[in-house]
């Protein structure tokens, strides 16, 4: 979720899309908890219908910053391994 936030605000239907194999009530647990920890902003749209936007925040950034070399790490692994997803 973090990765698909950082090219900007999504709604969760788009999340949902993006993130492959994770059930609706995971990803409201998930982004809830990102909230909670403050990864992530919450924004309610007063619009009909209603629109809710979720964003990164500055310590989301700084995160997918840092998790940046792990993913490249299990990328080149993959590759390697023949691992890599089709």
């Amino acid at each position: 979720m973090l990765w698909e936030l950082a090219g900007g605000p999504l709604r969760f239907g788009e999340l949902k899309r993006r993130v492959k194999g994770v059930s609706e009530k995971m990803l409201i647990q998930q982004l809830r908890e990102l909230e909670r920890h403050q990864l992530i902003t919450r924004t309610v749209f007063q619009e009909v219908p209603p629109r809710v936007d979720y964003a990164l925040t500055e310590w989301g950034v700084r995160l997918n910053e840092a998790l940046a070399p792990v993913a490249d790490w299990g990328e080149a692994y993959a590759r390697a391994t023949g691992r890599y997803p089709a």
